[in-house]
């Protein structure tokens, strides 16, 4: 079984660690890639999704990244326990008809042993905004060191 670092019990400075991981990864836009961090048997609980494993993490982020396009996401350690970490995020996406969103939402995070994700729930609104309103517009990829996070940015 492979381990994905940093490894539980988390401190503040590895559950930021791992957070930036997810954030990086997610804003990579590979499905695979993402799909990796987690257990071959996690659940997740995404809005009204409830993928379970591996490929159904695939196939929803596959699904999920068709329709949302130009995203850009943000993760901030919000608690955390030994192999818990709470994040609160937003992320910025242009949907098939043009229109912008900003998404914010919290997920909760439970880990293996391994440092893989094995239950993740997730509760997720979406704002409809303009294109000037819009703050995450570093290049597609990961957000830059140095840019500011949700709190900087007041959100």
């Amino acid at each position: 079984m492979s381990k994905r670092p940093p490894l539980p019990p988390f401190t503040k400075e590895t559950a930021i660690q791992k957070i930036r991981l997810a954030e990086d990864a997610w804003n990579s836009g590979d499905p695979e890639k993402v799909s990796l961090a987690y257990t071959i048997d996690s659940t997740w609980q995404n809005r009204v999704a409830f993928p379970k494993g591996r490929r159904e993490i695939q196939s929803f982020l596959t699904e999920k990244w068709s329709r949302e396009h130009q995203y850009r996401l943000i993760k901030e350690l919000w608690a955390f326990t030994d192999n818990r970490i709470s994040v609160r995020f937003a992320y910025e996406w242009q949907g098939n008809d043009g229109a912008w969103f900003r998404s914010f939402g919290n997920e909760n995070w439970e880990f293996d042993a391994n440092g893989l994700m094995q239950t993740r729930f997730a509760s997720i609104n979406d704002l409809p905004i303009a294109e000037s309103a819009r703050k995450f517009l570093w290049p597609q990829g990961a957000r830059p060191i140095g840019h500011p996070g949700l709190s900087d940015l007041g959100l």
